[in-house]
């Protein structure tokens, strides 16, 4: 299948409607539960994803666009939102994520990415050469990939009392 930009951005734009549906309203366990230590719990993915906002996709995109590999992109600290989120309710959290990524999608708009710039290559400091194409590719993946991470970490909260259903939900075994 061919990466198509319009509709990469149509499932970047419906994340944070995603997530406040499903998180707004409910009780703060199953948004602090997590896997144990230096896992994520809900609450940590969205506060991880609106860093990702601020400090790695379009920074990324705009890095390929205007300076190519010569110039690698900054690291990425997947736990650099830890701090900062631990204070702010999940309205504020589920407010920033949407704020920002719609300024990040109006942003991309503004770059007139054309299908040839999807070819052009960045410097990823672990990966090595990137495409733009790839590098878009992988911010859509990698909120489809939060999405079930929070929603496997929810569901393992009831792992025990599914009993012996849990041969049948393999979201509590993987």
């Amino acid at each position: 299948m061919n990466f198509d930009l319009a509709e990469a951005r149509a499932q970047l734009a419906r994340t944070p409607g995603t997530l406040r549906a499903w998180f707004t309203g409910l009780p703060d366990p199953w948004l602090r539960a997590d896997e144990g230590p230096e896992t994520f719990s809900a609450r940590d993915v969205l506060a991880h994803l609106i860093y990702g906002e601020r400090t790695d996709w379009l920074a990324r995109t705009r890095i390929i666009l205007e300076q190519g590999e010569s110039r690698p992109f900054d690291p990425f600290d997947r736990r650099g939102f830890l701090d900062e989120a631990k204070s702010w309710s999940l309205e504020a959290l589920l407010s920033e994520f949407e704020r920002l990524r719609a300024a990040n999608l109006e942003a991309l708009d503004a770059l007139h990415i054309q299908p040839a710039d999807l070819a052009r290559k960045g410097a990823h400091p672990g990966l090595g050469p990137v495409t733009l194409e790839q590098l878009l590719a992988a911010w859509v993946v990698h909120d489809l990939g939060h999405i079930a991470q929070a929603a496997r970490v929810m569901a393992k909260r009831y792992k025990a009392e599914v009993g012996p259903w849990v041969d049948y939900l393999p979201v509590l075994t993987r």
